[in-house]
């Protein structure tokens, strides 16, 4: 008698969201990659990290692979476009920090507007450090750009009130509610968000990301606890498609940014850098994460193939 493997069925399925007009997230009702148990739904999807001034605190090797674009956001979008074929770019409005720039909603919303209309793939738009200033960012940016089914990252608890009335409901955007590693945080912040009129269709989550070697355990053991709830136990709360912003944490760790005359022995600062972003990646698209921001084009690279080979 042949063998035949045994498949896991689940009762739950993460709901479906498009982002743009036709980038598609969720959609699955198995575990990560578990093609063999069901429906894998939407593949993973990869955008890139771009920001709207020259980030001077980047490591010197990833700088000077944008140079020549970086003073101008929309040629550095189309540059990333054109050449390494993200599916999507994600904005940092870092010149809106209050103890930086301190750039005026009303100029963000300008820069927005202009990226919309001249790259072709959707947009992320991700905040600086200062929840109380992201609110006022974002609230500008979707009154900018209504109706673009466009990201906004994120939504936290101190400022969801004001985020999800702006974005998702006066603007018809897609709100991403952000929480700190841990499953009942998560919860909780995506029912404050719902409770506030967002659908299931308009929201993505972000249940927090760190660096590989800190604190990541924390990480993916949380995002498979929020997979198994969502899947084994049909939690509607936790069905939600999850985006995680790992450029944001990989390269500011100290084994990306320690230059090499100080830290000889840990060899190329860049290539520390890469093997960061795509370790932290590639661990958070095996534990759940339906997106991913990517900063350097290497890594972009080979998460692509890692998310090809997995799901051919």
């Amino acid at each position: 008698m042949a063998y035949k493997m045994p498949a896991q069925k689940y009762s739950g399925q993460i709901q479906e969201v498009t982002i743009g007009s036709d980038l598609k997230l969720g959609g699955e009702s198995v575990l990560p990659f578990y093609s063999f148990d069901g429906d894998m739904g939407n593949k993973p999807v990869i955008g890139m990290e771009i920001w709207d001034i020259i980030p001077e605190s980047w490591p010197e090797g990833v700088l000077n692979t944008f140079k020549d674009v970086a003073d101008d956001p929309v040629k550095w979008a189309k540059y990333c476009e054109e050449k390494y074929n993200p599916d999507f770019i994600c904005i940092k409005f870092e010149g809106a920090n209050p103890d930086g720039l301190d750039k005026s909603p009303e100029e963000c919303a300008e820069v927005a507007k202009k990226l919309a209309e001249n790259v072709k793939v959707p947009l992320v738009i991700a905040g600086c450090q200062n929840n109380e200033k992201n609110a006022k960012v974002f609230t500008k940016v979707a009154e900018a750009l209504p109706d673009k089914n466009y990201v906004f990252l994120s939504a936290v608890e101190s400022n969801y009130k004001e985020v999800g009335a702006a974005v998702g409901m006066a603007y018809g955007n897609i709100v991403a509610a952000e929480s700190s590693v841990d499953l009942n945080l998560a919860k909780q912040l995506n029912i404050l968000v719902t409770q506030l009129g967002i659908k299931p269709e308009k929201m993505v989550m972000d249940p927090g990301c760190a660096a590989v070697g800190y604190g990541f355990e924390y990480v993916v053991t949380t995002m498979d606890r929020i997979r198994l709830a969502a899947l084994q136990q049909s939690d509607t709360t936790l069905q939600i498609p999850m985006i995680l912003p790992v450029s944001f944490e990989s390269w500011k760790v100290k084994e990306s940014i320690a230059p090499e005359e100080e830290m000889p022995e840990w060899g190329s600062q860049e290539d520390r850098g890469i093997a960061m972003e795509i370790s932290t990646a590639v661990g958070v698209l095996g534990s759940g994460a339906n997106a991913v921001i990517l900063r350097h084009p290497r890594s972009v690279e080979v998460v692509r193939n890692f998310i090809s080979e997995m799901t051919e």
